[in-house]
């Protein structure tokens, strides 16, 4: 991790920096290193005072801000702050309705905050404390009260906040506090250590390959080193850790899918996918979702998921408005969200039928899934390897929307213009784009046909190749599918006009764009991003040039079984 401050000043230099960005919403509590709301003290509310040590922003001082913390005491990193910055902060923030203290459950915070409430009890400010303990792998069941207090932190403070901004009284505000805390479960994972300010080496690693189940948001590494898994095997590692947890309810919950510091939001978004189908499948129902960042580790690589079981109560005190830097929430409830299909499900849908189309482009499908890691591997010699993987996620909704289109009547030519616009959307990238004008252009042509001879499609093929030189604004010899095409388009021509079979010239043609894809490995690219490594691009074929020839070679393929 690389800091812009020293270790003996990280705690002072980030919290004057956060206040100063943040003025608008906090204040710094005077010879403290406590944050209060720019409202606070408010008289008869009840004041929440959250903290623990820096290093987990935006948990704590990030969540002050009306309906949620009154205010946050800040220790040095991983370390609980002292009873006295807890008693000023408290001090502060104190409104005469007493104070909830919300903090996770550590020995240090447990000894400081409960000093300070001490302290407060002698000058007459009555106060209640909520440990949460949501971590599951951190203690067994039947201990709860053992469990460290990590990521789920949020949940319950947003409770806490939410009662006291109703109006509840300390009682009240206690008990919604505990409620949630008692109905929320964690469970973590992490892929890389953290490094503490100004330290030359992270607290510990995490050989290749591996990652750690179970962290702890302290720099702890995890319970159990298992090997590292995809996205989808980690959403259900962390669902089936935390299934057996839950307590009893009616199915509502609100879900926490945590990053700690590291782990980038859109690779989150790719596990939650997974993590919502799997708890929609166990018959809970997310009313809530939040991904993102809400209780760090510094800069650890890694992610934890969180379920609050909601009833009546939770549900409304979650719900309810807030407005602090680090999470603002309308008070809106997210509408239950119906998954879309993926295409592997609408392939399922929809099985195999009759049209050449969709015969045609199955078996290209077929040829591109099982040449996917060399696709991928020959566009990353000077690109980002995402060939392989972009056109076979392409050329499956391409399938699916042409089974879809042929089951509803189309003809050749609407069928190949949905399957076209289905891959540019689902590949996405040039190659999607170009991909998809190929086979829509190419059913553009054959429009308003009652029978598709070979010279037809030659001239289908043609309009596609200009079609694709406009949007591309390739030349022959640039390496690209260009290298490919042209052969084939030139190919597919003198087979019609020497009078052969659809499939038979076809079936030609794709030989010529196979030996014309293979010569691309003599080229240097002049287009795209591998144009700036061209030299180490020599000696390699071009990716797209490759899987167009895949593509027409088992298109032939699949006409010939046709005719015969």
């Amino acid at each position: 991790m690389t800091t812009l401050g020293t270790a003996e000043t990280f705690k002072r230099d980030w919290v004057d920096g956060f206040v100063t960005a943040y003025g608008r919403t906090v204040r710094k509590v005077p010879d403290a290193y406590g944050v209060i709301a720019r409202e606070a003290p408010r008289a008869g509310k009840v004041a929440v005072v959250i903290g623990g040590g820096c290093g987990h922003y935006p948990a704590f001082a990030g969540l002050v801000g009306p309906g949620l913390a009154t205010g946050a005491v800040v220790g040095d990193v991983f370390t609980s702050p002292s009873a006295e910055q807890v008693y000023r902060t408290a001090r502060a923030a104190e409104g005469g309705a007493g104070v909830l203290f919300g903090y996770g459950n550590y020995q240090g915070d447990v000894l400081h905050f409960g000093l300070a409430a001490r302290r407060l009890a002698a000058e007459g400010i009555e106060s209640r404390t909520i440990l949460v303990t949501d971590d599951i792998a951190s203690g067994p069941a039947e201990n709860p009260e053992r469990r460290r207090g990590v990521a789920g932190d949020f949940l319950v403070f947003k409770i806490a906040g939410a009662a006291a901004e109703r109006g509840d009284d300390l009682a009240a505000v206690h008990a919604a506090a505990a409620k949630a805390n008692a109905a929320t479960r964690t469970f973590g994972v992490a892929f890389g250590g953290c490094t503490l300010p100004g330290a030359p080496e992270p607290l510990f690693t995490v050989g290749d390959g591996e990652m750690e189940l179970g962290l702890g948001i302290h720099g702890e590494p995890g319970v159990r080193t298992v090997e590292r898994l995809s996205a989808t095997e980690l959403a259900d590692a962390l669902v089936d850790g935390l299934l057996p947890e839950l307590p009893a309810g009616d199915g509502r919950i609100a879900v926490l899918l945590n990053g700690l510091g590291r782990t980038k939001y859109e690779e989150m978004f790719v596990t939650y996918t997974r993590v919502h189908e799997r708890l929609a499948a166990a018959g809970l129902s997310p009313l809530h979702t939040e991904v993102g960042e809400f209780v760090t580790s510094l800069d650890m690589a890694g992610v934890s998921l969180s379920v609050l079981v909601l009833d009546d109560e939770l549900a409304e005190l979650y719900a309810a408005p807030c407005d602090t830097p680090g999470y603002r929430s309308t008070g809106a409830p997210l509408r239950q969200v119906e998954l879309e299909s993926t295409v592997d499900e609408l392939l399922a849908e929809i099985p195999p039928g009759d049209g050449i189309v969709d015969k045609a482009l199955t078996a290209a499908l077929e040829s591109v899934e099982e040449n996917e890691a060399e696709l991928g591997r020959l566009d990353a010699v000077a690109a980002d390897g995402d060939h392989g993987l972009g056109i076979t996620r392409g050329m499956r909704a391409a399938v699916s929307a042409a089974r879809a289109a042929e089951r509803d009547g189309e003809g050749v030519s609407a069928t190949l213009l949905a399957a076209g616009t289905a891959l540019a959307d689902a590949a996405g990238g040039a190659s999607g784009a170009l991909y998809g004008v190929l086979l829509a252009e190419t059913g553009a042509g054959l429009r308003r046909l009652d029978t598709i001879t070979l010279p037809a499609f030659a001239d289908a093929v043609d309009g596609a190749a200009r079609a694709f030189v406009e949007l591309g604004k390739a030349e022959p010899g640039d390496k690209t599918m260009l290298d490919a095409i042209e052969p084939f388009r030139g190919a597919l021509r003198e087979q019609a006009e020497a009078g052969a079979s659809v499939a038979d010239g076809w079936r030609a043609a794709a030989k010529v764009a196979t030996a014309a894809a293979q010569d691309t490995a003599n080229l240097v690219p002049a287009k795209g991003r591998a144009a700036r490594l061209a030299e180490r691009s020599k000696g390699h074929a071009d990716p797209g040039a490759t899987s167009f020839a895949l593509i027409v070679t088992a298109i032939g393929e699949a006409l010939g079984k046709e005719s015969a």
